[in-house]
């Protein structure tokens, strides 16, 4: 894994929702390399966001990848609505099924990628058997639920963890952020072995636009990956 191989994956949550076609247009236009829609039901974290349709009306206006973190407690249920609606990868919460090996397995008979997402109190080790069915692994770095939560430098120790279990497996698997990401925590994050980098509050904050934050993101990701 390379610094080339740095993503910024924007969460469209403190996105303008009256004009949505038109801030992932603008996304793609500022240098993102996919969008991460987080998809809450108010059952498995205390907040609802976003369905399948809305999620498909978005779908034509930008060519960035779609995935969708299913912070839900029936991702069983929802999954084949989410690939339907233009979402080429789900992500499921170890926490939220009872049986993840056959979850996965099923996101992936829906001609979907699998990523596995561990909320910040599930050590590393809840996702080293399934590592055969993902191609990303999320390390949240906030309580999942809100934006705008402060970053939790205390899980970069999981995210090395997690970081030496990919490596280890030989696969070619991502190892993904969320929380909190902004131009003072990355570094940090990307040190301890991340290359995707979930961002919402601090990139539509940037005094300079979403280019700017972008690049700057990007700059101090691969400045600090692997060091």
């Amino acid at each position: 894994m390379t610094s080339s191989q740095i993503q910024i994956a924007p969460s469209v949550l403190p996105a303008d929702m009256a004009h949505l076609a038109d801030e992932v247009a603008a996304l793609e236009a500022a240098g993102c390399d996919r969008i991460q829609w987080d998809v809450m039901d108010g059952q498995f974290v205390p907040n609802i966001t976003f369905g399948p349709d809305v999620i498909r009306a978005a779908r034509n206006h930008t060519t960035l990848p779609f995935e969708v973190h299913l912070m839900v407690l029936t991702p069983d249920l929802l999954a084949e609505a989410f690939v339907a609606a233009g979402c080429e990868r789900l992500i499921i919460h170890a926490e939220s099924v009872t049986h993840l090996h056959r979850t996965l397995g099923y996101v992936r008979s829906l001609g979907a990628t699998a990523g596995v997402a561990l909320s910040p109190a599930t050590p590393a080790l809840a996702c080293s058997e399934v590592l055969d069915l993902v191609d990303l692994v999320l390390v949240m770095t906030v309580n999942p639920g809100f934006g705008g939560q402060d970053y939790l430098a205390s899980m970069e120790g999981k995210i090395g963890r997690v970081r030496e279990m990919v490596e280890a497996s030989g696969r070619d698997i991502e190892v993904e952020v969320d929380g909190g990401i902004g131009t003072e925590t990355i570094g940090g994050a990307a040190r301890a072995g991340a290359n995707v980098f979930v961002t919402g509050t601090a990139l539509y904050a940037h005094p300079e636009g979403l280019a700017a934050a972008v690049s700057e993101l990007r700059g101090k990701a691969e400045a600090a990956f692997g060091g």
